[in-house]
């Protein structure tokens, strides 16, 4: 036999402790739902006198004595019968409550996840940070950030937005610079990353702002420090060697080799501090590096990202398309680097890259490898070459041309060539080298050792170069803990994700735009052809925004509202200037009906879902005529009602339904008035604005008003009694509130103004400027804000982030050809009323 189930006893729903009427006595709110008396006391109160219902989040007034509120007489006395002493109840633990609304459809996809944005959002500088001048000079604009007036920028462009028009639909520029990086690779994005980071990090390393965006290409630039002038512009003699005049064999002179290795003991740290960060340039410029303000030698990254890219580039160009390397182009490339940037390429660096650049190598090749030796063997000869001058350049081209030879598996003797010139090289440096200089010959030497294992690390370098300036016993810098890695690298910055983006972009980047520009006009007249009809499910290019035109009024849309599910799709309502009302078909957006009743300009429109479908229309004369949604329509509206008014004031400008058993209407008189739907009678007169009530929402048991006065006021649907007031904190700034929208716990309010306001639980989270001029009607839905006015643009933004940290992030935008006047949101698709008496309907096809 079965046990008896025992019901449960009535809880708190906050903290879930039984009603006994002793400790946990239920008190009943407002709205209804009854709360402990020790709850009651802890829930938020953001306003004066009203809390926040636990049960169904209303907000409610709160009495200043909370014995006032009566107690759940009913609630106590089941908890009385339900007692057992003999069979005690456990307590319930808690569950979560789920969500049980469907979700509506979204207009655009997530383009990218909320943790995506805030992990880039800080590199992503103003639009105006940057100005390029009409002979190409790159400047600071009026935002500088972390710039300073007049200081020397360099630009990397690592991306290109090639569908910045989408078939009408245009991104912002943080959309634009966004979109780009989701069309990277987690390895470039990471890679990137690791450039703008570290670069703040170390001294010896120029600085790179952030990312910005440039309208004439529709590139996508890193923004890095330029310090102008380049290490080689500033020494002058070096073509020639820096060796005392008259005493050429006799060797430099003290003061020139202490002048030599001030700079590579500067060039050495810049190198040390990415290498303790796991990074390695893989070969180096002299190009690459400036001096600062203070005479101090830093690598530039912008232009070693460069000189990457170009390399990355040329090797490529010469190796892809030949089945044999060509080895007098290769030549050709490698001493054009030496001659323009002093680029010095290591041996096992030139092998990777013939490798990534397609050429044909022997398996004796696998065991060269890339490492941090390669740097070292790269910024010893950048040393060697401001010791001995133009000599070491003629010996180098020797080194290349050894170096082809040992590409070549027909030569077996590339080792022997290599000590050979690497000989010549010792002998360089005995005659510009005085004896007490002989341990840095020593260094240098190992460093272009070709086994990339035996060479010292740069901070072997570096401390023998500092011995050399420094006495021991005078130097009281303190020995770095830090050691340097042996293991893998975590990025080769030559061979790395960055530089063969940029080879890429610096590929072909006219071809792509040209196909672009042809794609582009290929979209914009399927979207014309698409116009034709009425079909928004068509086909069209993913990533594009369709629309169609729904055309009938003859004067400025003023109002749109959605509902009816007599038809499949359901209904569309259109209020204008014209004195009439039309009814839609949301299905194919075919027109249904005219309802012609108004003798006055027909200011707003709502829909009543209940077990009467209904249509309410309200004019700028004060009347109000309620239409009922039957098949077939009426011609003459069932009821027809007429708001008091004064010879001061007239009119309806606004109208919202409450779903229980109300309407609103916002009167030119500055009040509020609740029409009963079910006897069509004036319930109550809500006063309390200084000026005509513009637009009125419903959400979650609060009417929210918005009024000329510059204020939004929430009142309480249960009582009709009021709750608070928004935007009486700043009177000095106040603009007319023109219209509003709320969804679950956000408000959005637009201003005559331009800007927009957004509430989350009664408390402003955010205030910006949206558009330029008023900005006429606003829908959000979820976290997608939909905004316009009389700058005939719909602007998108997206809300992300949390409680502590909120943005109004700018998506796109979308071009109209009228002023916007209404709006509306249903299933996926934008609903766009303007003042040239056209509906447009949009939706984007993903």
């Amino acid at each position: 036999m079965e046990s008896p189930s025992w019901p449960e006893l009535p809880e708190c729903p906050v903290c879930l402790q039984y009603y006994d009427g002793a400790c946990t006595t239920p008190r009943v709110l407002s709205c209804g739902h009854s709360v402990c008396e020790a709850c009651i006391t802890q829930l938020p109160n953001p306003f004066p006198q009203t809390i926040r219902c636990p049960a169904c989040t209303q907000l409610v007034k709160f009495p200043q004595n909370i014995s006032s509120l009566p107690k759940n007489i009913d609630l106590l006395r089941l908890s009385s019968l339900l007692q057992n002493p003999e069979k005690p109840i456990s307590p319930k633990p808690k569950k979560p409550i789920e969500e049980l609304s469907e979700k509506d459809h979204d207009f655009m996809p997530n383009l990218w996840d909320q943790d995506f944005y805030f992990s880039w959002k800080d590199w992503i500088l103003s639009e105006d940070c940057v100005v390029i001048d009409e002979f190409g000079g790159v400047k600071v604009g009026p935002t500088k950030c972390l710039m300073k007036e007049n200081e020397v920028l360099g630009l990397v462009k690592v991306g290109v937005l090639l569908d910045d028009d989408e078939g009408g639909f245009v991104f912002s520029y943080v959309g634009k610079i966004m979109r780009v990086l989701c069309g990277m690779s987690d390895g470039e994005r990471d890679e990137l990353g690791l450039i703008l980071r570290e670069s703040l990090r170390w001294s010896r390393v120029c600085k790179v702002f952030g990312l910005w965006y440039n309208e004439g290409d529709q590139g996508v630039y890193v923004v890095c420090e330029s310090l102008g002038c380049k290490v080689f512009e500033k020494l002058d003699g070096w073509e020639k060697g820096f060796s005392d005049e008259g005493n050429g064999d006799v060797g430099l002179g003290s003061d020139v080799i202490s002048g030599v290795l001030m700079i590579g003991l500067e060039m050495c740290e810049a190198v040390m501090g990415l290498h303790f960060e796991e990074l390695s340039f893989g070969c180096l410029g002299l190009s690459c590096f400036g001096f600062d303000c203070f005479g101090h030698a830093c690598v530039e990254l912008g232009e070693f990202m460069m000189m990457g890219g170009s390399l990355n580039k040329m090797i490529a160009g010469a190796t892809s398309s030949k089945q044999e390397t060509d080895c007098k182009e290769l030549e050709a490339i490698l001493n054009s680097f030496l001659l323009e940037g002093f680029t010095f390429v290591s041996p096992e660096m030139f092998v990777e890259l013939l490798r990534r650049g397609g050429a044909n190598l022997g398996p004796d090749f696998q065991r060269y490898g890339v490492g941090y030796g390669s740097d070292v063997w790269s910024l010893a000869c950048l040393v060697i070459w401001l010791l001995v001058g133009e000599p070491f350049i003629d010996e180098f081209r020797s080194y290349i041309s050894c170096l082809l030879y040992f590409t070549d598996k027909e030569k077996a003797n590339c080792e022997v060539m290599y000590m050979g010139w690497l000989d010549k090289v010792k002998i360089l440096l005995d005659t510009r080298l005085k004896l007490e200089s002989m341990s840095l010959k020593e260094q240098l030497i190992r460093c272009l050792n070709l086994d990339l294992g035996a060479r010292p690390d740069v901070l072997d370098v570096w401390k023998c170069i500092r011995g050399m300036l420094v006495d021991p016993k005078f130097d009281m810098a303190v020995t770095s803990s830090r050691t340097m890695t042996k293991g893998n690298l975590r990025h080769y910055l030559v061979l790395g994700e960055i530089s063969q983006l940029i080879y890429k972009i610096m590929k072909g980047p006219e071809n792509q735009i040209k196909g672009v520009v042809q794609e582009t006009c290929e979209v914009a007249e399927q979207v014309k052809n698409l116009r034709k009809d009425r079909d928004l499910t068509g086909a069209l290019p993913a990533g594009h925004v369709k629309s169609i035109d729904l055309d009938c009024h003859l004067d400025c849309i003023t109002g749109l509202a959605v509902g009816g599910m007599l038809g499949p799709g359901g209904f569309l309502f259109s209020s204008s200037f014209d004195k009439t009302v039309h009814l839609w078909s949301l299905e194919d957006f075919t027109h249904i009906h005219s309802f012609k009743g108004h003798d006055q300009k027909v200011m707003a429109v709502a829909f009543v879902d209940e077990e009467q479908p209904l249509c309410i229309s309200g004019d700028n004369g004060g009347s109000i005529c309620i239409w009922g949604i039957s098949i077939p329509f009426g011609e003459e509206p069932i009821k027809k009602l007429v708001a008091e008014k004064d010879w001061r004031y007239s009119g309806i400008h606004a109208l919202t339904v409450s779903g229980s058993g109300y309407f609103y209407t916002g009167n030119g008189d500055r009040s509020i008035k609740a029409w009963s739907t079910q006897n069509y009678t004036l319930s109550c007169t809500l006063t309390g604005h200084k000026s005509v009530v513009s637009t009125l929402a419903v959400c979650n048991g609060v009417l929210y008003s918005g009024s000329w006065d510059g204020t939004v006021r929430l009142w309480c649907l249960s009582d009709h009694s009021p709750l608070t007031v928004l935007g009486e904190d700043s009177p000095g700034n106040m603009a007319s509130v023109l219209s509003l929208s709320a969804d679950q716990n956000m408000l959005v309010a637009a201003y005559e103004n331009g800007h927009v306001k957004i509430w989350r639980d009664n408390l402003r989270l955010k205030s910006t400027a949206a558009q330029e001029g008023a900005v006429f009607s606003v829908c959000m839905k979820a976290m997608s804000i939909f905004t316009g006015g009389w700058s005939k643009t719909v602007m998108i933004q997206q809300l992300q982030g949390d409680n502590n940290s909120m943005d109004v992030i700018p998506i796109g935008s979308i071009a109209c050809n009228s002023v916007i006047t209404a709006l509306s949101y249903w299933q996926g698709k934008l609903i766009v009323g303007q003042a040239d008496r056209k509906i447009k309907v949009y939706q984007y096809k993903v």
